[in-house]
């Protein structure tokens, strides 16, 4: 009777998680074949002590773009979706700039929330490293004038995916 109730939770919860990375996210393989030519920059990290992702990645398409564009990723706890943000150039000065639509479930009544943040980011970026600023509405960032995303390979959740 013990194996049969086991059995019946594991069935449950691979319907529920099966469609789903280790970060709750379905959009994988498109999240990294879209960013696969692009720069990535970032300063995400897990936390030794809880576990939890945080931090941003930002990809970049490559500056031969005439329409540069943006892809960030906010970590807060998990994984992340990519916020498309719009790029003005000046030389090695940038502005990334854009509105961040979050679609949230309210609990226990699952009520879907809309929530619309501003985005912007302004930063230097030299070869390995983009030094700059970043706001995004309704989000408390830690030293946000003093933003340090490296270069990176992949986004985080990519870089998860290709070791398992």
């Amino acid at each position: 009777m013990r194996e049969v109730k086991i059995t019946i939770l594991l069935g449950a919860l691979l319907l529920v998680l099966g469609p789903l990375n280790s970060f709750g996210q379905s959009k994988l393989p498109d999240e990294c074949s879209q960013t696969a030519q692009m720069d990535i920059y970032s300063d995400a990290q897990v936390s030794k002590a809880t576990g939890d992702l945080s931090g941003f990645d930002l990809a970049l398409d490559r500056p031969s773009e005439p329409q540069r564009k943006a892809l960030l990723f906010v970590y807060e706890g998990g994984g992340s979706e990519g916020i498309p943000l719009s790029v003005t150039a000046d030389g090695d000065n940038l502005v990334i700039e854009g509105t961040w639509v979050e679609h949230l479930t309210e609990y226990p009544s699952k009520k879907d929330i809309v929530q619309t943040h501003r985005v912007r980011i302004t930063g230097k970026l030299a070869p390995k490293i983009l030094r700059g600023a970043i706001s995004i509405e309704g989000l408390e960032i830690l030293n946000p004038q003093s933003m340090q995303l490296k270069r990176v390979q992949k986004i985080w959740v990519c870089k998860i995916h290709s070791s398992q």
